[in-house]
């Protein structure tokens, strides 16, 4: 049998990659590697699916490169289910492309086989082989490409600067408003009720009721302000009685000066 496979890749590139037994290992299809580090990298399970039929098989494979620039694949496998026995021999040769645009790898070689795969037709043998080629060849390509190239970027660190927190003692207090217009400092008893007054308030509300306390309206300093018409009435009161004193005083006065003239 004889199929061709275009791959998109230099042959000298597919050429490094056939020379390493891992790298071709790594692109058989559906092949289980041992894990024991002794054994051959081209050994372990190959699962094959031959018209409705999916075989297993245990088996090695080796490769060598030949005088010519071709290499060389001789394999052998047992059906992990059965007592069926396969074997292949295969020679792969790279042409590369006139137009430089990549490699037409060859596959030439002869197979035998009994067990369950000698119950399937020759077509689908046939078939089943030639899609193995063909993922073979695509595995061979995708072997070339370099780490670097299919490695995603790492992301650049984010850098958070910690935030210092304001402390209380050095946060600007802004002036009072209890003094208008006066940038001098609040006494603290000037806001705090004095102990003479608050012990008072508490003398007044013992017997009372919570209502009675609730409801009494605040006395001293914390008594409501006056309505301004009140407040008005006593500054004109507070006025007008030295006027009417004077207007008195002077009446009295003019009086006495006219009796003496008579």
């Amino acid at each position: 049998m004889e199929h061709e496979v275009f791959v998109p890749v230099p042959a000298d590139r597919l050429q490094q990659v056939l020379s390493d037994p891992a790298q071709v290992a790594g692109a058989v299809p559906g092949l289980q590697r041992d894990a024991d580090e002794s054994a051959q990298p081209l050994s372990g399970r190959l699962k094959v699916r031959i018209g409705g039929h999916t075989i297993t098989y245990r088996g090695v494979a080796r490769v060598a490169a030949r005088g010519d620039g071709s290499f060389a694949i001789e394999g052998e496998g047992v059906e992990v289910r059965g007592g069926g026995t396969v074997k292949l021999s295969l020679t792969v040769r790279l042409d590369p492309a006139e137009d430089g645009s990549g490699t037409r790898v060859v596959f030439a070689g002869t197979g035998a086989g009994d067990g369950r795969v000698a119950e399937s037709s020759p077509q689908a043998v046939e078939g089943a082989v030639r899609r193995l080629l063909e993922r073979f060849a695509e595995g061979l390509g995708r072997g070339t490409e370099p780490e670097a190239e299919s490695a995603a970027p790492e992301p650049e660190p984010v850098v958070i600067e910690p935030v210092e927190a304001a402390s209380v003692f050095e946060t600007q207090v802004p002036a009072s408003s209890f003094d208008g217009d006066s940038d001098d400092d609040v006494d603290v008893e000037d806001i705090l009720v004095p102990p003479a007054e608050a012990a008072h308030a508490r003398r007044t509300m013992i017997g009372r009721s919570a209502e009675e306390v609730d409801h009494a309206p605040p006395r001293g300093r914390y008594a409501p302000a006056p309505a301004a018409d009140s407040m008005s009435t006593r500054a004109t009161l507070r006025w007008a009685a030295p006027a009417a004193a004077v207007v008195l005083a002077s009446a009295i006065v003019a009086g006495r000066a006219l009796r003496r003239r008579r």
